[in-house]
């Protein structure tokens, strides 16, 4: 298997396909990926659920193409399709939004392009169906994919954004806190809830991204880390553990050797560091009761000593002394009302692109609920929080007011 088709869907750049139904969507994806990746008919409604197709668009690289339902769909099915087309909406990098040429421009394809003005996502507007209709545009792109007119022209603009903005995301685990030959120690604990043979995916893209700097990461178990310690010659630049044992590696790691923890690098990976630090502080003002959601970017089976369900809720009600009502939520599902929280604690996000991560970040700043992160969340309980931001310059976090205890006005 190729490394493009090993490289996660959430390091793609997401290109979204969207327009009413029957206006050509599946017949462009196909087009552009040169294969029968979705179902083509006459009928409307023909795609019921958003299509994923993987593939290499040099130069950009690796990128998901998602086709989606119409966004005009009807009925209660419809409704339901229609939210699956919005969930797509927010973590779409670059859209195209198709208008059908026998119709024309209307209300919907209108509206798509406010709602992506508004979020600064990066948007094409094709109008399809050039081989059977004529429609006189000074922007936009007719198109036929029946003939293959400006085909390559709409790939063309799709790099050309594409660029644009991965050049407005720069995207750095560690690398960039490093030199060659830089010692890296990992720690990763090896107990029920880790996946037997391999790795997670933070691990891995960690690991990657040290290589690329040049740098030699040196991976250990907890038990194992003291005598790893002191077999290394040099000091290690940097160690990064499963937030989960934060209190036994911060025992065993010297104050003066820079400590993280994957969850963390997640959240600066993501561009929502700064916002989850701030949030965290707001556990200080939690009451008996208060509502709190716990979410999760994957899906997964759920261990005895689950961190999400089971970890951070004994810890919490440890570190407080208060009982709180819980709401845990998973993969590509996010509540849409978010009033009733008094804290959002999210996961490293290691699933979502930066983009879906920025809108519930955002969606939660909209409702007034403060966001944390299980990292953060954890070595804050742990009094050891600031320990682990000190590898990242530049922040100014903790100059911001206290909160006193008990709720804050939104």
């Amino acid at each position: 298997m190729s490394d493009m088709n090993n490289t996660p869907r959430a390091e793609r750049l997401h290109i979204g396909i969207f327009g009413r139904r029957n206006a050509g969507k599946s017949s462009i994806l196909n087009a552009i990926t040169g294969q029968n990746a979705a179902v083509v008919s006459p009928a409307p409604g023909t795609t019921t659920d958003p299509v994923y197709k993987a593939m290499e668009l040099p130069p950009l690289g690796p990128v998901m193409f998602i086709d989606t339902p119409g966004i005009d769909d009807e009925g209660e099915l419809g409704e339901l399709r229609i939210q699956k087309t919005k969930e797509i909406i927010r973590k779409t990098d670059i859209a195209v939004i198709v208008v059908d040429g026998e119709k024309g421009l209307g209300e919907y394809e209108k509206e798509l392009s406010r709602t992506f003005g508004e979020a600064g996502v990066k948007f094409l507007v094709v109008y399809n169906k050039a081989d059977v209709s004529y429609v006189r545009t000074r922007s936009g792109i007719r198109l036929s994919t029946v003939t293959g007119e400006n085909l390559d022209k709409l790939k063309s603009e799709i790099i050309a954004l594409g660029l644009i903005v991965k050049g407005e995301t720069p995207q750095r685990l560690a690398g960039d806190l490093l030199e060659a030959g830089d010692l890296v120690v990992l720690v990763i604990p090896i107990d029920e809830a880790a996946p037997k043979g391999r790795l997670i995916l933070p691990q891995q893209q960690v690991i990657r991204d040290i290589l690329d700097a040049g740098a030699v990461p040196v991976l250990a178990g907890v038990q194992g880390l003291g005598g790893t310690l002191a077999k290394l010659k040099d000091a290690p630049r940097l160690v990064i553990t499963d937030s989960q044992v934060f209190g036994q590696v911060a025992e065993l790691v010297p104050c003066e050797i820079p400590l993280t923890s994957f969850s963390i690098l997640m959240a600066r990976y993501k561009g929502v560091l700064d916002e989850a630090v701030r949030g965290v502080r707001f556990i200080d003002t939690l009451i008996d009761g208060d509502k709190i959601l716990i979410a999760e970017g994957c899906t997964h089976h759920r261990q005895c000593e689950d961190i999400g369900t089971v970890k951070i809720p004994r810890m919490l009600g440890e570190h407080t002394g208060f009982k709180f009502n819980y709401t845990f939520s998973s993969g590509g599902g996010f509540p849409e009302e978010l009033s009733g929280f008094k804290l959002i604690i999210h996961c490293g996000g290691c699933m979502q692109n930066p983009r879906e991560m920025r809108f519930r970040h955002q969606a939660a700043k909209d409702a007034g609920v403060p966001v944390t992160n299980y990292g953060i969340i954890i070595s804050h309980m742990q009094g050891i929080l600031e320990r682990c931001i000190r590898p990242f310059k530049g922040n100014n976090i903790f100059n911001s007011s206290p909160v006193k205890k008990g709720h804050s006005e939104k």
